[in-house]
């Protein structure tokens, strides 16, 4: 028996750069196929982007409510921001993750991109980067969810491929910090207490 579908959850976090391109993709998929995949609510955290037109918008959302929503939730779509990702993986998501592009000055630098690869390549995400893709992996993501077939993210290869990036992302941030490194150990420390990996 197939289970009921909750809403689908799109995050663009709380950077001050715009992600409408997000947002837009997120009305779309709502006005055009979320009726047909069984999925009757979209909730949009936008931040400082456009609101939804068709979806539910929210500016931003205290902890309690992402992680009820993140729990309610049927599928995530989120940025490649590691905070948001640890948390949707946290309650049970593997979630699909849309980088920001500097190129279209969504961020400072590509550091989103670089890591939603690793961690795509990782299998901690289903990545990305067109709308098609992220239509094909929302299905995936909704058809596993509808069937109750979502992977044990308390797997031991899950587990191992999420230290695998926190180590990716520490040399990544390394990499972006290197000229400051008292800053960059206490950024390092801060992110591996926030993403459990201590």
């Amino acid at each position: 028996m197939s289970a009921a579908l909750g809403p689908v959850l799109f995050c663009v976090g709380t950077d001050h750069h715009r992600f409408d391109r997000l947002v837009g993709w997120a009305d779309d998929w709502f006005a055009e196929a979320a009726g047909a995949a069984g999925v009757s609510k979209v909730v949009v955290q936008h931040g400082t982007s456009r609101a939804p037109v068709v979806a539910e918008g929210h500016p931003h959302l205290a902890y309690a409510d992402l992680q009820r929503l993140l729990a309610e939730a049927s599928a995530v779509v989120c940025h490649g921001g590691p905070g948001l990702i640890s948390d949707a993986r946290g309650a049970g998501h593997v979630p699909v993750c849309v980088p920001r592009d500097p190129a279209l000055g969504e961020h400072v630098d590509s550091h989103q991109m670089r890591f939603a690869d690793a961690a795509g390549h990782a299998g901690v995400v289903r990545l990305a980067r067109h709308p098609e893709t992220m239509a094909d992996a929302l299905s995936a993501t909704l058809a596993e969810a509808r069937d109750g077939t979502r992977p044990d993210l308390g797997s031991a290869g899950l587990v191992a491929s999420r230290a695998a990036v926190h180590r990716r992302l520490a040399e990544e941030l390394d990499g972006l910090m290197g000229r400051q490194p008292r800053r960059r150990t206490s950024v390092i420390r801060s992110l591996r207490r926030h993403l459990g990996d201590r």
